[in-house]
């Protein structure tokens, strides 16, 4: 449903209000629950962090885009923003009580208490409001009949969306066939009704017997006075007409619709990281960084030490690599190797490698070379989540090779990222390996969101550290 969600919006604002209003009540509820679960005094230090932690919510809500997303996002996807948007909240209140002192002037229990159960009241509330409204509109509450015209394959398309989300609140009727149009002669998944051509549509209109209150016209962009005409004799009735784009012919990534001075245009390649949802990830890598960096300090203390007493050479292995927008960054990194290759050729390792040393083995194997690279992200060279980034000659070698190579560098490269939990790690030895990598990396930029990158990062944990392929 993501292709369309711009089409449809109906009473938008009022729903991203209410839940607004709830969301930050029943924040407020939990402490005060908490409060008298362990018959603590409801005092002015509760009601300050009261009102601190539902402005840093609002505020943090907004910028993660929480209220704009119900209707295009599944409920899992849902609940990683709001679990995120808590965690920053959480972690900016422990960072304001570490600054000032203030800890000990609350009960730990109702506070710990009410830091765990409130993503978890947070989360069911949306939840059972997304059920309610979707059984509404199921049981035909606030539901509008549409038809759609155009080529069959569009139309069908447009359908299925309309029908996978019933949050949208449209029922399709059937479809016409624009002028033109035939017939598939393949049969199509889950057809929708067949109502006739464009004259039976425009009859249908004019006597006043269609069985809709809205109607889409599908196009091709070579169909432009097609739509023209067709708008022209919808002018004629009281239906609303909407219009939708074929632009999909495009391998389109992160597209997105702006609008200026009254123009619209449609973005083919675009980053996920403009604006708001920039900051939502830089401060997403600042946090985590942080926090990693501080966990990992000794481990990081001893391999350095390892790596100087079992091989000669320098502890960090310095590489330049492609950063956003195809800068070059220097990339951080445990030295594995007897040597430090970063010229116009570099030999990617391989499995018995006579340059890996016994420790650096381990250190792969395990990925923990790559620990330094949390510098990086804090530096803003990297993210924690992201395409691998590969060394200068590779990507000189692959841009020539596999199309659309250069647009994973449309966002920071990352420690971790969807190839890699998805089994592409490691030595790329043919073009087919790292066209799949390339897939996965482009795959993960059109369909990025923060519960996306909480996902990668769990599955990381779980199975990404140690991998067959890393050597």
């Amino acid at each position: 449903m993501k292709h369309f969600s711009h089409v449809v919006r109906p009473y938008r604002d009022s729903l991203g209000s209410f839940f607004r209003i709830a969301d930050i009540s029943l924040l407020a509820l939990s402490l005060y629950f908490g409060v008298l679960v362990f018959q603590v005094e409801w005092g002015a230090n509760f009601i300050l962090v009261t009102v601190v932690a539902v402005a840093l919510y609002a505020t943090y809500a907004e910028i993660a885009g929480l209220y704009q997303t119900w209707r295009i996002y599944r409920i899992s996807q849902e609940a990683g923003r709001i679990l995120l948007v808590w965690i920053f909240v959480v972690s900016t209140l422990l960072l304001l009580g570490y600054a000032t002192k203030s800890s000990a002037h609350f009960s730990r229990r109702v506070i710990l208490s009410w830091m765990v159960a409130t993503p978890g009241v947070l989360v069911l509330f949306h939840l059972f409001m997304r059920s309610l409204l979707v059984e509404l509109r199921r049981r035909g509450r606030n539901v509008r009949r549409a038809v759609i015209i155009g080529d069959e394959l569009m139309c069908n398309k447009l359908a299925h969306a309309f029908e996978t989300d019933t949050s949208y609140g449209i029922q399709v009727r059937g479809f016409y066939l624009a002028e033109g149009e035939e017939r598939a002669k393949q049969p199509i998944d889950d057809p929708i009704p067949y109502l006739g051509g464009e004259s039976e549509l425009l009859r249908a209109l004019r006597e006043g017997e269609i069985a809709a209150d809205v109607v889409f016209i599908t196009f091709r962009m070579r169909d432009e006075e097609e739509v023209k005409r067709l708008i022209a004799e919808f002018a004629d009735s009281t239906i609303s007409v909407y219009v939708v784009p074929d632009i999909f012919v495009f391998d389109l990534l992160h597209s997105r619709w702006s609008v200026v001075n009254n123009l619209p245009i449609i973005s083919v390649y675009e980053t996920p990281f403009f604006g708001v949802d920039g900051w939502m990830k830089r401060l997403e890598d600042i946090l985590l960084s942080s926090l990693i960096l501080m966990l990992i300090a000794v481990p990081m203390l001893a391999i350095a030490i390892g790596v100087k007493l079992t091989s000669r050479g320098p502890v960090i292995f310095k590489q330049r690599r492609y950063g956003l927008n195809g800068e070059e960054i220097i990339v951080w990194k445990f030295r594995s190797m007897t040597t430090c290759d970063d010229g116009d050729k570099v030999q990617q390792a391989r499995k018995g490698d006579a340059r890996i040393t016994p420790l650096g083995a381990f250190l792969r194997k395990t990925s923990l070379d790559e620990l330094p690279q949390f510098i990086n992200v804090l530096q803003g060279r990297m993210s924690i989540v992201g395409p691998r980034p590969h060394a200068v000659a590779h990507n000189e070698e692959y841009r020539k090779k596999i199309y659309g190579y250069m647009l994973r560098h449309k966002v920071r490269p990352g420690i971790t990222g969807w190839a890699q939990v998805n089994g592409w790690r490691g030595e790329t030895d043919t073009l087919q390996k790292m066209e799949k990598r390339i897939e996965f990396d482009l795959e993960y930029i059109r369909k990025w969101t923060l519960w996306l990158d909480i996902r990668i990062i769990l599955l990381t944990v779980v199975k990404g550290f140690v991998g067959e392929n890393a050597y």
